[in-house]
This record gives structure tokens, sequence and C-alpha cells, in this order.
């Protein structure tokens, strides 16, 4: 009953912040972050919306079937891949009503890629487009994708992974900062980030089998920084310690359990623990850690050939451990001495306050003022104005 009590005030909260005048963004934005996020697809479809700010007063009509797949060059790999994507839709739903939507995620799909020919196709860009259809239908889920797209997708939608595996690089200094035991571990294993990859690039749609977690975390995302997605795929990790410390110390184990991801996974105090890290270290602090995780590492995990393999869904233990392998031979020479010395003189900072046993936790509200506030902080190549 306490609950529901709780419920209804959130609810009662959100819509007055959408009849405000002008609409209160600010608290849209913390009721999503906050526990619980948007509660309903009902509401979701007010609120999304206003946290893209997508007026949604004059929807385009969406362009008609036939040239839109007649003009497409990615038209047959989106076939494929929505083809591919029935367990993304609700169990029990009748085929041919499933056909229909994934008729329209096609439609979709291709109408935001005409529009938009500076953006590329990559493969889990659909696992993120369903959501939106399934939560907002057709023509809403179109406005929103797209101003997705140029936003907080915009990297993964290069012509090239570049700037995909500069945002992975974030992952290994957020870790370091929370968990060094984790990190060295990790670092010693050799497995990259490359197990990040399907989750960073989906949104976690892709990884996750209960569409409610994967809405609570858009509702998050949405309200977010675009690397949120990374501080949370750092906070699942770090979440599993246990398991991983417990794991043999090579690249094809970790990179195996780490890749599949529990479907138990304890949202709520995730997201909060995600949203006070981001505010601890932020993107800015962090990104001169990452350039140099470029640099050093140009291990097996970090070539654009893996990433490919990752990004069709292949396996990729082997390929990594053949070219783990390959690599080892060529520099047996360089292990040993200066391994050792680079693990021992790494500066630690911020370790003084060891934030995992502290279980230190931001009101989110703040949490959420300074996610928004330090949104454009980080690496200067990124000069988007994300928010309004």
């Amino acid at each position: 009953a306490d609950f529901d009590a709780k419920k209804k005030r959130k609810v009662a909260e959100i819509y007055r912040a959408l009849n405000s005048d002008p609409i209160d963004v600010a608290t849209l934005r913390r009721m999503a972050i906050s526990e619980g996020g948007l509660l309903t697809d009902e509401i979701r479809c007010k609120v999304w919306p206003k946290l893209l700010s997508v007026n949604t007063d004059d929807l385009p009509p969406l362009p008609a079937r036939k040239e839109l797949r007649e003009d497409s060059k990615d038209y047959q790999q989106v076939l494929l891949d929505v083809r591919r994507s029935l367990r993304r839709f609700p169990p029990g739903m009748p085929d041919d009503q499933r056909e229909g939507l994934q008729e329209e995620l096609i439609d979709i799909i291709l109408h935001v890629l005409k529009r938009n020919p500076q953006l590329h196709y990559y493969q889990g860009y659909h696992d993120i487009v369903v959501t939106f259809l399934l939560v907002v239908g057709d023509r809403l889920a179109t406005a929103l994708v797209e101003k997705l797209s140029t936003h907080h997708l915009r990297d993964f939608m290069d012509q090239t992974m570049d700037n995909t595996k500069h945002i992975l690089n974030y992952l290994m200094p957020i870790i370091d900062q929370v968990n060094p035991e984790v990190h060295d571990f990790m670092q010693s294993a050799e497995v990259g980030t490359i197990f990040a990859l399907s989750w960073l690039i989906t949104w976690f749609g892709h990884v996750l089998s209960d569409m409610r977690h994967v809405v609570r975390l858009y509702d998050f995302f949405l309200a977010c920084h675009p690397l949120m997605p990374i501080y949370f795929a750092a906070v699942i990790v770090l979440h599993r310690e246990q398991e991983v410390l417990d794991c043999e110390c090579d690249m094809a184990s970790v990179h195996h359990l780490l890749s599949q991801i529990p479907q138990d996974l304890p949202y709520e105090s995730l997201i909060s623990k995600a949203g006070d890290l981001f505010v601890q270290f932020p993107p800015s602090e962090l990104a001169k850690e990452a350039a140099q995780a470029a640099q050093a590492e140009r291990t097996a995990a970090s070539t654009f050939k893996d990433f490919e393999l990752a990004s069709v869904q292949q396996r990729p233990d082997t390929v990594l451990r053949q070219r783990f392998r390959e690599r080892l031979r060529g520099e047996e020479r360089l292990r040993g001495e200066e391994r050792t010395k680079s693990i021992l003189t790494k500066p630690r900072t911020n370790r003084f306050v060891k934030l995992a046993v502290m279980g230190l936790t931001v009101a989110l509200g703040a949490a959420a003022l300074a996610v928004v506030k330090s949104a454009l902080e980080w690496a200067p190549k990124f000069e988007l104005q994300i928010f309004p």
C-alpha cells in the first residue's frame, strides 16, 4: 500500500511538471532518474519527447513505404536485422501484429537514414528503435529516434567505429576509480572492453530480456548525459566484482563471463550508483585516462576487425584468443619488468575515499542536476549541444 501511495504521488508530480507553463523539464528529468523511472508507457509517451525536446504538435507524416525501400542502400541489412529481432517483441503477441510492427520498424529506420545522410546504420540500432516503437508507436518513435540519432547515438553512427571505441575507453578508468583490484585484474587478463560493445550501442536493449528493465533504463539514459550508458556498464562490472575476481585470469574466461549479462540485476540501486559515479568522476576528469587507454591499448580487443566480429554477434572469444597468442609471441620481451613497473607506479587518485566501502550515495536529485549541468564538459572533440 505504501508503494502504491508513493507511486500515486510520483504520477501526480509528473503531471504537475507536464502541465506547468513552461513545462518543468528539470523535474521530469529527476522523475525519470529516480526510483521506478516514469512508471508507465502512457507517461513515457508524454515525457520522453520533453526529455529530447521534440515538438509533438507537428510530427511529419511517414513517407511512402515502397519508395523508401527502393531508394535505400541499407534496406537488405535492416531487413535481416529486423527479421532476427523476434525476441524483442512481447511473448504471445500474435504473428500478424508482430509482422506489422516489424514492417513499421524497417520504415522508421530507413526514414531516419534517408533524412540524415550523414548517419550510418549499424547492427544493433534496430534494438533501440524497436524499444521506442513498442512504447510510443511509429509516428512519435520516428521523431524521437531521429533526435536521438543526431545527438546521443551520433557517435555510433559514424562511418568508422573510432568514436564508439573512444566511448568504450571510458569504461576502465571508471572501474579503476572505484575498484582498482577489479581494474588491475581485467588489465592483466587483457580482456579489453569489447564485451560491453553491444550493451552500449543498443542501450542494453539487445542483452536484457525483460522489456520492463529496458524501458526503465531508457528513462534514465534519456534524462542524462549521453555517456551515462558507459557508467552503467561500469556499475554492472563492479556489481559482479566477486565473480570477476574468482574467474581464471585470461582473456577468454573473463570475456565470456562478462558478456553473459545476469538478468536479475538490482536495477534501481545500479542506476543510483551510476548517477553517483557520474557526479564524482565526470567525463571531463576521465577524458585524459580514456585517451591514455586508447594509446596504451593496442591490444587485440581494440582492433577494428574484432569490433566488426562482435557487432555481428559472433562469439569473439576464439578470434580474440588467436590474436592474443600472436601478440604474446611478438611481445614477450616487453612483459615482465615494464608491466610490473607501470602497475606499481600508477597513481591512485581519489582513493582515500574507498567509495565501494562507504556506499556513498549522493541524493539523486542533486545527481540529476549535476548530470545535466556537466553534460557538455567531456572530450573536446564532441562539441554537440546535447541539452537545450
